[in-house]
């Protein structure tokens, strides 16, 4: 028997790079944060990246942290939901963060071709894109995939279970919910894998926690699973694919299993 979980979700912390749990990623994390401060000193070797991984590898977690951490001003975030003067090269911008690639429209994708031009021409500024596929593969204008293949380009490792895991332990040490140990492998065993569920399921836990006056356990989880109308619906998608698909999150009651629909 399925159970749905409605994620009632309250407001999640900043996404920032010290939240952004790197595993093999250490580099481009790096690279990212260093970008602002290495503009700001002078010419900049490197000024255009393209970042690509499956849904819910950290896409857009990434880019907005850019945004967060860099000096007011300097960055522009831009993507499918953006109108087409989000593309247009502003001097007083040093970053631009264009995310979901794949999904921009003809016009979008026109406008970010003539963006990437004007980046390039003005070494003072420079562009990170994202995308669900390597330059070679994806579905957009050759002339904006050859462009974006001409940077700096990483592909986003999917954290291993033990990432996962230790992800979700700094993020409840971030929220203050001391976290038993077992609830991690519960969650990693029992639902959908892809961050941002977990870190949905982590948020209701907190809330359910505060609640019932509990502190977060497996006993805790499962007497929230037991409890109809406690929990949300799960994060909803269209800011990179972090969001996670637009589906109930579930469960089974006789197998683990990981296949309970597609994570960003």
């Amino acid at each position: 028997m399925l159970r749905q979980l409605t994620l009632d979700l309250g407001t999640p912390p900043p996404s920032t790079f010290d939240n952004f749990f790197s595993g093999a990623n250490a580099e481009l994390v790096t690279r990212l944060r260093g970008l602002d401060a290495a503009l700001a000193a002078g010419p900049v070797a490197d000024r255009t990246f393209y970042v690509w991984g499956e849904a819910g590898s950290g896409r857009t977690h990434l880019l907005q942290a850019l945004a967060h951490e860099a000096a007011p001003g300097h960055v522009r975030y831009a993507g499918p939901h953006s109108g087409l003067d989000a593309f247009a090269f502003d001097p007083r911008v040093t970053l631009y963060a264009i995310d979901d690639c794949d999904a921009l429209s003809a016009a979008q994708q026109i406008a970010l071709f003539n963006l990437f031009n004007e980046v390039r021409a003005h070494p003072a500024s420079a562009l990170v894109a994202t995308g669900n596929a390597a330059p070679l593969g994806l579905a957009v204008r050759e002339d904006l995939r050859t462009r974006l293949g001409w940077g700096l380009v990483f592909h986003l490792a999917p954290l291993a279970d033990e990432g996962k895991a230790a992800a979700l332990k700094q993020a409840a040490h971030e929220r203050g919910i001391a976290l038993a140990d077992d609830v991690p492998a519960y969650l990693l065993t029992h639902f959908r894998r892809d961050m941002p569920s977990l870190m949905a399921l982590l948020d209701a836990l907190d809330r359910f926690s505060l609640e019932q006056k509990r502190a977060v356990t497996l006993p805790l989880l499962r007497a929230m699973l037991a409890s109809p109308g406690t929990m949300p619906a799960p994060p909803s998608g269209g800011n990179n694919g972090d969001g996670g698909a637009d589906a109930p999150l579930e469960r089974s009651d006789q197998a683990a299993s990981s296949k309970i629909g597609p994570h960003d």
